[in-house]
């Protein structure tokens, strides 16, 4: 491809007018970058309905018993994303009855507290805080003992909380987190945002016993980008739907601004159809083989260290270190000014770039292997 034209499918006639470039991502289904791209599919269905009006209380009872069947759970709802559906975890958690749902995010003093690990602590956990929760870290950096939660566990507490993340340091399992919670009477919620692909993980976690799971719906299922999943237990759904979600509630609660509009619950509805019915293992060998390919374009330049890893990330990356690390950051604004536009990971450790696959599209691998090239031998545009 000639230097400064993008490819066709980079072009977009209402990004131009406003101003914008498309950008090749090879850095994940990242919210700052739109999330996940639809299928044909999920947009046809989406325009279908937003032509017609539509019983909601009706259309969520269909989209909660689809979704319970594919994660295993005993009900489940469409969120207006993952953190909407954080929100909702913790408010169905702190009360259930209309008159103190309409009281939040004031809660009672007695029952107010989530409890959760040190190392799980991140940006998105004020979700939780949103709802009027407060959160009792224990442990330390990178370590917890099964004493710390079981102290930590009193009168006090809604829920304990557990995260999972790519890099996130995991000293207490779900399953031991589970069984010392259920033991003291506590549910225990989980943030999983992320964490589909693998399909596995649709039912894992309600499988060992979570009490509450929400997922991102715009991510890896390729779903309406401000589209989440809640599911767990029958009890603690319809307590979320008591926080303002229920059509006939006079009150707006914290959950009012997470309703879901009937073009993203069924958008989200046939993504996730699509979503369990491709060939999983296909995927991952497409990843692989693009992966390795960037990974042989940039061999041999001094300085540089690739390698394709998978264990603990979103799918196969080229994982590279520079030496000297401090190029790196230089690197991703190149390729950020260059044209295409290309968004490529940096972070995890110093010097470290990744190059993820699973949001490149086929063929937008070999121009990342070929801009990553050009920079890294000092032959960048400028």
């Amino acid at each position: 491809m000639a230097r400064g034209r993008s490819p066709g499918h980079l072009r977009s006639a209402t990004l131009e007018r406003l101003g914008l470039r498309s950008i090749i991502n090879a850095s994940s289904w990242l919210t700052s970058l739109g999330g996940s791209l639809m299928p044909p599919e999920v947009l046809a269905a989406m325009q279908d309905v937003s032509g017609h009006f539509v019983d909601m209380a009706a259309l969520n009872r269909v989209a909660g018993e689809r979704l319970a069947a594919a994660t295993g759970a005993e009900a489940g709802m469409v969120t207006a994303g993952a953190s909407a559906a954080l929100v909702l975890q913790a408010a169905a958690c702190l009360t259930g009855d209309p008159y103190t749902a309409s009281q939040l995010p004031d809660t009672k003093p007695e029952r107010c507290e989530i409890v959760i690990q040190k190392t799980h602590r991140n940006r998105y956990d004020g979700a939780w805080r949103l709802a009027g929760a407060k959160l009792v870290e224990i442990g330390a950096a990178r370590a917890t003992a099964p004493w710390e939660l079981e102290g930590a566990i009193g009168p006090r507490t809604a829920a304990v909380a557990y995260v999972e993340a790519p890099f996130l340091c995991q000293p207490l399992s779900l399953e031991q987190m589970v069984e010392i919670a259920h033991r003291k009477n506590v549910p225990l919620i989980v943030d999983a945002a992320a964490e589909v692909p693998p399909v596995g993980n649709l039912r894992r976690h309600i499988a060992c016993g979570a009490d509450l799971v929400a997922y991102s719906g715009g991510k890896g299922i390729a779903g309406p980008q401000s589209s989440g999943i809640l599911c767990g237990r029958r009890d603690l759904i319809e307590a979320a739907w008591v926080h303002g979600l229920n059509y006939d509630s006079p009150h707006a609660g914290v959950g009012r601004p997470m309703k879901a509009s009937k073009e993203s619950i069924v958008g989200l509805l046939v993504a996730l159809e699509l979503f369990l019915a491709r060939d999983h293992e296909a995927d991952l060998r497409r990843w692989r083989a693009m992966a390795a390919h960037v990974v042989a374009a940039i061999e041999g330049i001094p300085g540089v260290h690739a390698a394709v890893e998978e264990d603990g990330r979103q799918g196969p990356q080229a994982v590279i270190h520079l030496d000297p690390p401090h190029h790196a950051p230089a690197v991703v604004a190149e390729l950020l000014r260059g044209d295409p536009a290309i968004a490529i990971g940096e972070g995890g450790f110093r010097g470290e770039l990744y190059a993820v696959m699973v949001t490149l599209r086929n063929g937008e691998e070999r121009i990342v292997a070929s801009r990553l090239r050009d920079i890294l031998m000092g032959r960048g545009a400028r």
